[in-house]
Parts: C-alpha cells; structure tokens; sequence
C-alpha cells in the first residue's frame, strides 16, 4: 500500500495537478502488466488463489437487474458448494465478491453523472447485496416476492423489458 501511495505522490509530481491517477488505478495497471500487488478496494478485483480464481472468475455482474440476479444465482450456487465441503475461505471469497459487487452498485447510487433511472436500479441491486449478504438461504424466495410486489413493477417494469444478455 505504502509503494503505491508512493507511486502516487510519483505521478502527481510528474502530471503536475491534473494528472490525478487513483491508487486502484495504479493496482490495475500494475496487476495487469504481472506485478503481484496487495491492494484491495471497492475498484480493483479480488486477487484469488487456485481453484477458487477459475471458480469466481467473471461472476460478478450487475450492469442491470438480470445480471445481477444471475450473477448472485451463481455466486449463491458456488457458496453452497464451499460451505457443503466445509471450505470456509472459499464461501469467505464469495462473500467478499458479493460485498465488493454491493460497495460497487452503492458507489453509482451516489454519482451525480449518472442518470436517475440507472441510480435506482443500482440502489435496487445494492440491496439485493446486501440482503443476500445477511439472509442466503431466504434471499432468493424474497427476491421472487419482491420481483412481483407493485411497488418493484411500478418502478422497473421498463428496465425488465429492456434488459440485454449478460456480457
């Protein structure tokens, strides 16, 4: 952490003030050129050991509603697989993508570049984090209810219709 506040300060001085580089950036660029960084925020993936990197890989997904309801149907399925063979870091893993997918969704909830619309659904999404975080083994009967109350089809029936395949 220390070498890239460090890294940090580096930049500043060199792009003189507009030449702000976030620290999650700077873990970003330097993981994806190999370096092994120990860095973890809401914005830099989760470095995961073997198996549990080709197990998690690419499941967290939340870009809109059915993404995220499919992307938490198989983080639920792999935590279950975990917690049944007792594996505690690997439904610790899961967990920690979950939270970060909520940190993630909370974070656009207050992006004031961010159209209204796009903020409730982000807000919508951080809250079914949230409560799976609390509540797996009720979430998903929860969400059904909640997916037919009124108060969820007056509010995102449009985004349901218009929800594209995951990426």
């Amino acid at each position: 952490m220390d070498e890239i506040h460090a890294l940090q300060a580096d930049l500043r001085e060199r792009l003189g003030p507009h030449g702000k580089t976030s620290a999650s950036y700077i873990a970003k660029v330097l993981r994806a050129d190999g370096v092994r960084v120990s860095y973890n925020d809401r914005y830099v993936d989760l470095v995961l050991p073997e198996p549990y990197a080709r197990r998690l890989e690419g499941l967290l997904k939340f870009r809109d509603l059915t993404a995220a309801e499919s992307s938490l149907r198989k983080l639920d399925d792999a935590y279950r697989e975990y917690r049944s063979a007792s594996d505690r870091q690997g439904t610790s893993f899961v967990r920690t993508l979950v939270m970060k997918g909520r940190e993630r969704a909370e974070s656009i909830t207050g992006n004031p570049r961010v159209g209204a619309e796009k903020r409730r659904e982000k807000e919508e999404i951080a809250h079914w984090f949230k409560l799976w975080l609390e509540l797996p083994d009720l979430f998903f009967d929860w969400l059904e209810m909640r997916k037919r109350s009124e108060g969820f089809q007056h509010v995102f029936s449009n985004n349901q219709s218009r929800s594209g395949s995951e990426n």
